[in-house]
C-alpha cells in the first residue's frame, strides 16, 4: 500500500539542510530550493517571513525583527520555528487544493541521537505527514548520485553539507562503514570570518564570509593571482574598511577544517573490509552537498587517499532526490523499510 500511494505522488522527498531545504516531488524533480531561515518579530515572536526573504535580512534586521536559522549541524536547534519553516514550505509546494498529507523521507545526519531523530519527526508531523521517513543522509545522496547501492559492490559517498560531512561506504542496500563529523559549510565561513579578525583585524559577517568562499575558496593549490576587495568593520577603530584579499589567503583560512574532512574520509577508508575497498579504489570516490562545488577539494582528498574522486551531476540536489526515490522506486523498498518512523 504504502508503494502504490508513494509512487502516485503523494509523497515529498525532503533535505532539510542547516543552509538550505530542498523539497523532491516525484515527475517533477525538485520544486523548492529555499534557505533554511526564519525572520520573526521579537515583539509578538511571530514568524513573518521564511526562506530567501530571511535569508536577506541576515546582518542587515531593522530593530525587532531578527534572523534565525532554525537547523545547526544537520538536526534542530529551534524546535518551533523548525516546525513553522517546514509547514510553510510544503505548503508553497503542495497549495490549497494539492496534495494531502503526505508521505515525507527527510534526510538525517547518520550521527543523529534519538532525541534529535524525535525533533525531526514532530517537525514532519507539524507539518501533516502521513507515513515519515528519516532516511540516513549519506545513504540517500548515494541514491541522488545514482550510485549502484543495492548491488553487492562498495560505493562511497562525501556528503559536505552546511552542518555536517556524512562520510560512508554503502553495500547492498545498507551503510556499512560510516563517520558523521560536524565540520562542513558553516564551518569553512567561519574559518574566514576568523581569519580576517586575526590577520587584518576586519570584522566580517556570515554573508560575506559565504560570498568570499564562493568566490575565491579552494582546497587544491591553483594559481593564486585572483583577489577580491573585502569590506568590513576595522577593529582598531570601528569604522568601515575595505582591504584585498587572495586566492592563497583564504585556502590558508580554512586548512584546518579541510583537513578534518579529509582525515574523516581516511579513518572511514581504513576501516573499510578489504573486498569493498577494492570496489572504491577501481570506481572511486563521489561527492556530493554545497561543498562539492569547492575548487579542488576533489583534487586534494584524490591526492591525500590516492583513489580516483568524483562530483556528482547535481550535488546540491543529490540528498533530496535520494529520498525522493526511495519513496517512489521499489529498486530502494528495503532501504526505505529500515527508516520509517512508527507512530
Amino acid at each position: 500500500m504504502v508503494w502504490f500511494k508513494s509512487f502516485f505522488g503523494t509523497a515529498l522527498g525532503i533535505d532539510l539542510g542547516t543552509a538550505n531545504t530542498l523539497i523532491y516531488v516525484h515527475d517533477k524533480g525538485v520544486v523548492l530550493r529555499e534557505p533554511s531561515v526564519v525572520a520573526v518579530d521579537e515583539n509578538t515572536n511571530l514568524v513573518r517571513w521564511v526562506g530567501e526573504e530571511a535569508r536577506a535580512m541576515i546582518g542587515r534586521t531593522p530593530q525587532g525583527i531578527r534572523a534565525i536559522r532554525p537547523l545547526k549541524d544537520g538536526v534542530v536547534a529551534d524546535l518551533e520555528y523548525a516546525k513553522i519553516m517546514l509547514k510553510k514550505f510544503v505548503e508553497r509546494v503542495t497549495g490549497s487544493g494539492g496534495i494531502k498529507n503526505p508521505d515525507m523521507a527527510i534526510g538525517v545526519p547518520s550521527g543523529v541521537t534519538s532525541v534529535e531523530r524525535i525533533a525531526i519527526k514532530s517537525v514532519a508531523e507539524n507539518a501533516r505527514a502521513n507515513l515519515i521517513y528519516l532516511p540516513e543522509e549519506p545513504m540517500a545522496a548515494a541514491i541522488g548520485a545514482s550510485l549502484p547501492v543495492v548491488e553487492p559492490t562498495g560505493s562511497m559517498i562525501v556528503d559536505i553539507g552546511g552542518g555536517t560531512t556524512e562520510v560512508a561506504v554503502i553495500s547492498l542496500s545498507g551503510i556499512v562503514v560510516n563517520e558523521s563529523i560536524r565540520i562542513a559549510g558553516d564551518e569553512l565561513n567561519d574559518s574566514i570570518i576568523f581569519y580576517l579578525k586575526k590577520v587584518h583585524s576586519l570584522a566580517i559577517g556570515d554573508r560575506t564570509a559565504e560570498e568570499i568562499k564562493f568566490r575565491l575558496g579552494s582546497a587544491f593549490k591553483t594559481k593564486d593571482n585572483d583577489k577580491i576587495d573585502v569590506r568590513g568593520l576595522s577593529l582598531l577603530n570601528g569604522m568601515p574598511r575595505t582591504i584585498t584579499i587572495s586566492r592563497g589567503e583564504v585556502r590558508e583560512a580554512m586548512q584546518e577544517p579541510l583537513w578534518s574532512i579529509v582525515e574523516a574520509v581516511k579513518r572511514t577508508l581504513e576501516r573499510t573490509p578489504p573486498e569493498l575497498a577494492a570496489d572504491i579504489f577501481n570506481r572511486g570516490i563521489v561527492l556530493t552537498g554545497g561543498g562539492a562545488l569547492l575548487q579542488g577539494l576533489d583534487e586534494l582528498i584524490s591526492s591525500e587517499t590516492e583513489v580516483p574522486v568524483f562530483v556528482a551531476d547535481d550535488p546540491l540536489s543529490s540528498v533530496a532526490i535520494g529520498t525522493g526515490k526511495m519513496l517512489t522506486d521499489p529498486t530502494y523498498r528495503r532501504v526505505l523499510e529500515q527508516c520509517m518512523c512508527h507512530k
